[in-house]
Protein backbone atom coordinates (compact mmCIF):
# COMPACT_ATOMS: atom_id res chain seq x y z
CA UNK A 1 0.00 0.00 0.00
CA UNK A 2 1.23 3.74 -0.81
CA UNK A 3 0.70 5.91 1.26
CA UNK A 4 0.57 9.70 0.16
CA UNK A 5 0.29 12.93 2.34
CA UNK A 6 -0.84 16.30 0.75
CA UNK A 7 0.17 18.49 3.83
CA UNK A 8 -0.53 22.22 4.37
CA UNK A 9 1.78 24.59 2.39
CA UNK A 10 3.05 21.68 0.12
CA UNK A 11 3.34 22.85 -3.45
CA UNK A 12 0.23 22.50 -6.19
CA UNK A 13 1.64 19.32 -8.61
CA UNK A 14 2.14 20.60 -12.36
CA UNK A 15 3.07 24.08 -10.96
CA UNK A 16 -0.51 25.85 -11.44
CA UNK A 17 -0.45 29.69 -11.50
CA UNK A 18 -2.93 31.01 -8.07
CA UNK A 19 -5.05 32.48 -10.77
CA UNK A 20 -5.57 29.70 -12.47
CA UNK A 21 -5.87 27.35 -9.60
CA UNK A 22 -8.35 30.07 -8.14
CA UNK A 23 -10.43 29.53 -11.35
CA UNK A 24 -10.54 25.53 -11.06
CA UNK A 25 -12.19 25.76 -7.60
CA UNK A 26 -14.82 28.29 -8.46
CA UNK A 27 -15.75 25.99 -11.48
CA UNK A 28 -15.86 22.96 -9.05
CA UNK A 29 -18.09 25.37 -6.13
CA UNK A 30 -20.33 25.98 -9.05
CA UNK A 31 -20.94 22.48 -10.15
CA UNK A 32 -21.57 21.28 -6.48
CA UNK A 33 -23.73 23.98 -6.27
CA UNK A 34 -25.86 23.30 -9.80
CA UNK A 35 -26.18 19.50 -8.61
CA UNK A 36 -27.43 20.53 -4.81
CA UNK A 37 -29.65 22.63 -6.45
CA UNK A 38 -31.12 20.25 -8.83
CA UNK A 39 -31.15 18.12 -5.73
CA UNK A 40 -33.33 20.06 -3.27
CA UNK A 41 -35.41 20.73 -6.42
CA UNK A 42 -36.25 16.56 -6.99
CA UNK A 43 -36.81 16.23 -2.92
CA UNK A 44 -39.36 18.97 -3.57
CA UNK A 45 -40.77 18.20 -6.14
CA UNK A 46 -40.85 14.46 -4.74
CA UNK A 47 -42.06 15.73 -1.04
CA UNK A 48 -45.23 18.06 -2.54
CA UNK A 49 -46.93 15.49 -4.72
CA UNK A 50 -47.24 13.12 -2.05
CA UNK A 51 -50.07 15.12 0.19
CA UNK A 52 -51.06 16.65 -2.78
CA UNK A 53 -52.02 13.35 -4.34
CA UNK A 54 -53.55 12.85 -1.04
CA UNK A 55 -55.88 15.55 -1.03
CA UNK A 56 -56.80 14.96 -4.25
CA UNK A 57 -57.85 11.89 -3.70
CA UNK A 58 -59.71 12.22 -0.61
CA UNK A 59 -61.41 15.16 -2.12
CA UNK A 60 -63.13 12.36 -4.43
CA UNK A 61 -64.54 10.58 -1.35
CA UNK A 62 -65.84 13.86 -0.23
CA UNK A 63 -67.14 14.42 -3.35
CA UNK A 64 -69.15 10.89 -3.09
CA UNK A 65 -69.98 11.54 0.71
CA UNK A 66 -71.52 15.71 0.35
CA UNK A 67 -75.56 16.58 -1.30
CA UNK A 68 -75.00 17.95 -4.50
CA UNK A 69 -77.25 20.32 -3.36
CA UNK A 70 -75.18 21.98 -0.77
CA UNK A 71 -74.05 24.66 -2.46
CA UNK A 72 -71.52 25.99 -0.46
CA UNK A 73 -69.82 21.92 -0.04
CA UNK A 74 -69.66 22.24 -4.21
CA UNK A 75 -68.01 25.41 -3.91
CA UNK A 76 -65.59 23.93 -1.08
CA UNK A 77 -64.78 20.85 -3.02
CA UNK A 78 -64.12 23.14 -6.27
CA UNK A 79 -61.76 25.20 -4.34
CA UNK A 80 -60.25 22.13 -3.28
CA UNK A 81 -59.64 20.71 -6.64
CA UNK A 82 -58.69 23.62 -8.02
CA UNK A 83 -55.98 24.73 -5.34
CA UNK A 84 -54.70 20.65 -6.11
CA UNK A 85 -54.92 20.97 -9.88
CA UNK A 86 -52.60 24.61 -9.91
CA UNK A 87 -50.01 23.16 -7.16
CA UNK A 88 -48.96 20.49 -9.86
CA UNK A 89 -48.99 22.83 -12.46
CA UNK A 90 -46.36 24.87 -10.73
CA UNK A 91 -44.43 22.07 -9.66
CA UNK A 92 -44.87 20.77 -13.48
CA UNK A 93 -43.91 24.18 -15.21
CA UNK A 94 -41.54 25.93 -12.81
CA UNK A 95 -39.55 22.58 -10.32
CA UNK A 96 -39.62 19.87 -13.12
CA UNK A 97 -38.76 22.13 -16.24
CA UNK A 98 -35.90 23.44 -14.32
CA UNK A 99 -34.54 20.33 -13.50
CA UNK A 100 -34.54 19.34 -16.47
CA UNK A 101 -31.32 20.21 -18.29
CA UNK A 102 -29.68 18.37 -15.78
CA UNK A 103 -31.98 15.44 -15.18
CA UNK A 104 -29.61 13.02 -17.54
CA UNK A 105 -26.20 13.12 -16.94
CA UNK A 106 -24.21 12.75 -20.27
CA UNK A 107 -20.98 11.23 -19.81
CA UNK A 108 -17.40 11.67 -21.84
CA UNK A 109 -16.49 8.22 -21.11
CA UNK A 110 -12.76 7.50 -21.53
CA UNK A 111 -10.08 4.89 -20.21
CA UNK A 112 -8.33 6.85 -17.45
CA UNK A 113 -5.29 6.23 -14.89
CA UNK A 114 -7.06 5.95 -11.33
CA UNK A 115 -3.52 6.84 -9.40
CA UNK A 116 -3.51 10.37 -11.37
CA UNK A 117 -7.18 10.68 -11.31
CA UNK A 118 -7.12 10.75 -7.72
CA UNK A 119 -4.21 12.64 -6.91
CA UNK A 120 -5.42 15.21 -8.87
CA UNK A 121 -8.53 15.36 -6.90
CA UNK A 122 -7.40 15.60 -3.48
CA UNK A 123 -4.07 17.63 -4.62
CA UNK A 124 -6.93 20.38 -5.92
CA UNK A 125 -8.52 19.80 -2.57
CA UNK A 126 -5.93 20.63 -1.08
CA UNK A 127 -4.91 23.43 -2.85
CA UNK A 128 -8.45 24.90 -2.86
CA UNK A 129 -9.38 24.25 1.09
CA UNK A 130 -7.50 21.99 3.04
CA UNK A 131 -4.58 24.26 3.71
CA UNK A 132 -5.90 26.98 4.72
CA UNK A 133 -8.09 24.92 6.85
CA UNK A 134 -4.82 23.22 8.32
CA UNK A 135 -6.39 19.82 7.45
CA UNK A 136 -4.11 17.29 6.05
CA UNK A 137 -5.14 15.12 3.14
CA UNK A 138 -3.85 11.55 3.53
CA UNK A 139 -4.54 9.29 0.53
CA UNK A 140 -3.94 5.31 1.43
CA UNK A 141 -4.03 3.40 -1.32
CA UNK A 142 -2.77 0.56 -3.63
CA UNK A 143 -3.64 1.78 -6.94
CA UNK A 144 -0.76 1.65 -9.46
CA UNK A 145 -1.49 1.27 -13.25
CA UNK A 146 -5.05 0.24 -12.69
CA UNK A 147 -7.53 1.78 -14.62
CA UNK A 148 -11.15 2.94 -15.65
CA UNK A 149 -13.85 3.88 -18.02
CA UNK A 150 -15.30 6.81 -17.06
CA UNK A 151 -15.88 10.53 -17.09
CA UNK A 152 -12.43 12.02 -16.05
CA UNK A 153 -13.94 15.58 -15.18
CA UNK A 154 -17.19 14.14 -13.28
CA UNK A 155 -15.07 11.63 -10.76
CA UNK A 156 -12.64 14.21 -10.36
CA UNK A 157 -15.34 16.47 -9.21
CA UNK A 158 -17.11 13.76 -7.26
CA UNK A 159 -13.66 13.05 -5.25
CA UNK A 160 -12.98 16.80 -4.89
CA UNK A 161 -16.39 17.16 -3.20
CA UNK A 162 -15.81 14.31 -1.05
CA UNK A 163 -12.38 15.65 0.01
CA UNK A 164 -13.78 19.24 0.45
CA UNK A 165 -16.61 18.00 2.45
CA UNK A 166 -14.38 16.66 4.62
CA UNK A 167 -12.56 19.10 5.09
CA UNK A 168 -15.00 21.78 5.83
CA UNK A 169 -16.06 19.49 8.59
CA UNK A 170 -12.81 18.91 10.46
CA UNK A 171 -11.33 20.93 13.19
CA UNK A 172 -7.64 22.67 12.03
CA UNK A 173 -4.89 20.27 12.84
CA UNK A 174 -7.02 16.89 12.18
CA UNK A 175 -6.38 14.73 9.27
CA UNK A 176 -9.01 13.46 6.30
CA UNK A 177 -7.91 9.94 5.00
CA UNK A 178 -8.56 9.05 1.42
CA UNK A 179 -8.90 5.18 0.73
CA UNK A 180 -8.78 4.41 -2.81
CA UNK A 181 -8.26 1.20 -4.50
CA UNK A 182 -9.82 -1.28 -7.35
CA UNK A 183 -10.98 -4.57 -6.53
CA UNK A 184 -13.82 -7.11 -7.89
CA UNK A 185 -14.39 -4.93 -10.88
CA UNK A 186 -15.18 -1.68 -9.23
CA UNK A 187 -13.24 1.60 -8.06
CA UNK A 188 -14.27 2.44 -4.62
CA UNK A 189 -13.01 5.68 -2.45
CA UNK A 190 -13.82 5.84 0.94
CA UNK A 191 -13.58 9.32 2.55
CA UNK A 192 -12.97 9.10 6.72
CA UNK A 193 -12.63 12.02 8.79
CA UNK A 194 -13.68 13.47 12.41
CA UNK A 195 -16.80 15.33 12.33
CA UNK A 196 -16.65 19.03 14.29
CA UNK A 197 -20.14 20.77 13.99
CA UNK A 198 -18.03 24.07 15.13
CA UNK A 199 -15.89 23.53 11.98
CA UNK A 200 -18.47 23.02 9.09
CA UNK A 201 -20.33 26.08 10.38
CA UNK A 202 -18.41 28.28 11.81
CA UNK A 203 -18.83 31.46 9.29
CA UNK A 204 -15.31 32.65 9.55
CA UNK A 205 -13.61 29.59 8.24
CA UNK A 206 -12.94 29.32 4.45
CA UNK A 207 -15.95 27.04 3.10
CA UNK A 208 -16.90 25.32 -0.45
CA UNK A 209 -20.47 24.87 0.39
CA UNK A 210 -22.98 27.47 1.52
CA UNK A 211 -24.47 27.62 4.93
CA UNK A 212 -27.58 26.74 4.46
CA UNK A 213 -26.00 23.67 2.80
CA UNK A 214 -23.56 22.68 5.40
CA UNK A 215 -26.12 23.39 8.37
CA UNK A 216 -28.61 20.61 6.31
CA UNK A 217 -25.91 17.95 6.38
CA UNK A 218 -26.12 17.58 10.45
CA UNK A 219 -29.58 17.45 10.62
CA UNK A 220 -31.36 14.05 10.94
CA UNK A 221 -31.93 11.99 7.25
CA UNK A 222 -34.76 10.49 6.11
CA UNK A 223 -34.33 7.34 4.76
CA UNK A 224 -31.36 6.55 2.92
CA UNK A 225 -31.03 10.68 1.59
CA UNK A 226 -28.29 12.41 1.35
CA UNK A 227 -26.82 15.48 2.45
CA UNK A 228 -28.06 18.28 0.14
CA UNK A 229 -24.10 19.59 -0.35
CA UNK A 230 -23.18 16.44 -1.30
CA UNK A 231 -25.47 15.80 -4.21
CA UNK A 232 -23.15 15.78 -7.45
CA UNK A 233 -21.60 12.67 -5.33
CA UNK A 234 -24.35 10.85 -5.75
CA UNK A 235 -25.80 11.71 -9.20
CA UNK A 236 -21.90 10.99 -11.12
CA UNK A 237 -22.00 7.72 -8.69
CA UNK A 238 -25.41 6.46 -10.52
CA UNK A 239 -24.19 7.76 -14.06
CA UNK A 240 -21.53 5.84 -13.87
CA UNK A 241 -24.06 3.09 -12.65
CA UNK A 242 -22.37 2.93 -9.06
CA UNK A 243 -23.76 3.98 -5.29
CA UNK A 244 -22.55 7.04 -2.96
CA UNK A 245 -23.73 6.66 0.65
CA UNK A 246 -22.50 8.43 3.92
CA UNK A 247 -22.76 7.95 7.51
CA UNK A 248 -24.74 10.23 9.54
CA UNK A 249 -22.93 13.37 10.31
CA UNK A 250 -22.49 13.57 14.65
CA UNK A 251 -20.31 15.82 16.30
CA UNK A 252 -17.17 14.10 17.48
CA UNK A 253 -17.78 11.09 15.21
CA UNK A 254 -15.99 9.62 12.84
CA UNK A 255 -17.97 9.78 9.31
CA UNK A 256 -17.43 7.79 6.06
CA UNK A 257 -18.13 9.35 2.64
CA UNK A 258 -18.26 6.24 0.24
CA UNK A 259 -18.16 6.07 -3.39
CA UNK A 260 -18.31 3.22 -5.26
CA UNK A 261 -18.74 2.60 -9.73
CA UNK A 262 -17.72 0.11 -11.48
CA UNK A 263 -14.35 -0.62 -13.80
CA UNK A 264 -15.90 -1.15 -16.98
CA UNK A 265 -18.99 0.86 -18.77
CA UNK A 266 -21.96 -1.34 -18.27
Amino acid sequence: MIVSPYCPGASTSGGAAPAQTDERSAHLRAEAALFMRDHVLGVVSHDLRGPLNAIHSWGYVLERKVDVADAAAQRALGGIRSGVEQQVKLIEQFIDTTRAETKTLALNRAPLALRQLVEHAATQARSSLASARHVTLLMESSLAEEQISADSERLTQALWLMLAFATEASAAGSTVVLDARAEGGSFSAVVTFTASQKALLDPKLPHALEGFARKQATLPREAARIAWGLALCKRVAEAHSGTFEHDDFADGATVALRFRVPLSAA
